[in-house]
């Protein structure tokens, strides 16, 4: 059981300092020493958010280190292995996904052949607000805005399966929130062949409630067609266009406009994108009935049932409608969330039959979502929220430590140890408190 974090927050900052130190590689940051040893885009697009208030040039290494695993057509895969690992010690690991005999992967890097919600640009744009050396932060900024570009054409050209402005994720692992209840529907739908595609022994840290022979049999279908946009478009059984992978699309490209100021670049493109996505969003994925976001199977063109955290991801956007933003913060403080945990925001309503607060994404309290619904009420001027879920988030990790998730009933620590994402974020909050943003 992790120590209690008791003190005052200088305390609580220096373990999180320790778990970063202790997870970096030299080259990037590992999630959680032993459980998962290589490098995911979206937990070191959260790790830079704590290493700008901690090691700023290893925040710039670790941004590089994600980035130099992208594929020619501009995606970020989802991991980046690292080649000093043994090739079996985690799965999937290489030799599920191939990228070697990918067309389109980088040369002397295996990564995965899937994509994460886009946050390189989200975490560029921190780095350079807190960077204390704007000239040389400009200079990091121009070498990587060309590759946080691509970043985003990509996931707009090739992954609009919905041909109507949203990104579509091809696989639950995309997502972020792998075993998530929005998936079952969808998943349900995909036929195996008669024959077993996951291995017999299932990792330490596999999540349950789905067939996980589905994951990987999707995982092989993509591969087999050569990682080929058409097959995503054309054969692909599994497309769903999610609320926060969506949310956090959106933001990217304001952040994007942003940044093309601070390189000499034209704004204006990535600005008209931003309003085009927030339409769609709109359009597509608002139920007026329930008063929030959720994802929509793109095979189907139905709603899936589940109502989740993802809910909330559109929030990230601070031209979000303000009949929008009611209805989420009146759902996030509901009984269906919020207001009923004592240890908020679980992932998925409380009242729905598949929420189980111990099965990784299906209803424990994680510190990144977390974060993403910190981060957006914030930007809409819910402050009294926003301390609700910050000080919420800091009792976790003082009761229970940097756990990979939480109950979120009792603030019972679940999952990996020392995990990355939790340490960083914490440093997040504690420097926007000190700041007073």
């Amino acid at each position: 059981m992790s120590p209690r974090l008791t003190g005052d927050e200088t305390v609580l900052w220096q373990a999180a300092a320790r778990v970063l130190d202790a997870n970096w590689t030299g080259s990037a940051t590992v999630p959680s020493p032993g459980l998962y040893p290589h490098q995911w885009s979206w937990d070191s697009g959260f790790v830079c958010l704590g290493l700008a208030r901690h090691r700023y040039e290893r925040a710039e290494r670790e941004l590089t280190s994600v980035l130099r695993g992208q594929w020619a057509n501009g995606m970020v895969p989802h991991i980046v292995f690292n080649a000093k690992v043994a090739r079996h010690a985690y799965f999937p690991g290489p030799e599920l996904w191939r990228s070697a005999g990918a067309a389109e992967a980088p040369k002397g890097v295996e990564t995965s052949g899937i994509t994460l919600p886009p946050i390189q640009a989200i975490a560029a744009l921190r780095l350079h607000a807190v960077s204390p050396d704007p000239e040389r932060s400009r200079a990091f900024l121009r070498a990587i805005f060309p590759r946080l570009a691509a970043q985003q054409r990509y996931l707009g050209t090739v992954r609009d399966l919905g041909g109507a402005g949203l990104v579509s994720i091809c696989h639950p692992w995309e997502s972020g929130m792998d075993n998530s209840p929005a998936w079952d529907r969808p998943l349900a739908a995909v036929r195996l062949p008669p024959m077993r595609y996951a291995p017999g022994a299932r990792p330490v840290s596999a999540p349950t409630g789905v067939d996980y022979d589905r994951y990987v049999w999707l995982v092989t279908a993509f591969r087999n067609a050569g990682y080929a946009g058409g097959h995503l478009r054309d054969d692909h059984p599994f497309a769903v266009e999610d609320p926060l992978v969506n949310g956090m699309y959106l933001a990217s490209f304001q952040a994007l406009a942003e940044l093309a100021e601070v390189v000499g670049g034209d704004p204006l493109p990535y600005r008209e994108e931003a309003e085009r996505v927030r339409a769609a969003l709109l359009d597509r994925l608002w139920d007026p009935e329930q008063r929030c976001f959720r994802a929509l199977d793109v095979r189907t063109g139905k709603p899936v049932p589940a109502v989740t955290v993802a809910a909330f991801g559109p929030l990230l956007d601070p031209g979000l409608p303000a009949h929008a933003v009611r209805g989420l913060a009146d759902l996030l403080l509901s009984s269906r969330f919020a207001g009923s945990a004592g240890y908020p925001v679980p992932t998925c309503d409380i009242q729905a039959a598949a929420f189980d607060r111990a099965a990784f994404w299906r209803g424990p309290a994680w510190i990144s979502t977390n974060w993403i619904v910190w981060a957006g009420v914030r930007e809409h001027g819910l402050g009294a929220v926003a301390d609700l879920i910050h000080g919420s988030t800091l009792r976790l990790v003082r009761q229970s430590g940097f756990r990979e998730f939480f109950d979120p009933f009792d603030g019972t620590g679940r999952g990996g140890h020392d995990f990355s994402w939790s340490a960083a974020l914490v440093m997040d909050l504690l420097a926007a408190r000190r700041e007073g943003r």
